[in-house]
């Protein structure tokens, strides 16, 4: 998987809208395999039009993030939120500003309220794990 940094520039370098979401779609294209048995109720992201799973486990003091989707395009954009979220401890994902993060790839303006509400979502299912992760510490 590609680092967050890697992605947003190669994002960038890219003009036209088809484009950047043809990279989205391969970017989830490229997501390890996620586990069939976390392909479940609990590990689904409510408020997601489409499918979403998201699983974590712990290493050391970090979190490590696997995902799914059955929409390509939410899938993608499922991977680029374990490119900039996973492999962080708990305090450090809390630090990072979403909106600020996410802000250089526009998409706001070129994602359906459905999947930008989805999105939301899933950041907040990931912010939520870190919170409790950062509780229990």
């Amino acid at each position: 998987m590609q680092g967050f940094d890697d992605i947003r520039a190669d994002f960038e370098f890219l003009d036209e809208w088809d484009d950047r979401y043809k990279y989205l779609i391969d970017l989830g294209r490229n997501l390890e395999t996620y586990p069939e048995e976390h392909r479940n109720e609990a590990h689904k992201v409510r408020g997601c039009a489409s499918q979403v799973w998201l699983h974590n486990v712990e290493d050391g003091e970090r979190l490590i993030f696997w995902g799914d989707s059955d929409a390509h395009i939410v899938k993608g954009l499922v991977a680029l939120l374990i490119s900039l979220y996973s492999s962080k401890t708990p305090a450090e994902i809390l630090e990072i500003d979403p909106e600020a993060a996410l802000a250089p790839f526009d998409l706001k303006d070129h994602l359906t309220p459905q999947r930008s509400n989805g999105l939301h979502s899933m950041v907040t299912r990931i912010r939520a794990i870190a919170a409790e992760k950062s509780a229990l510490a």
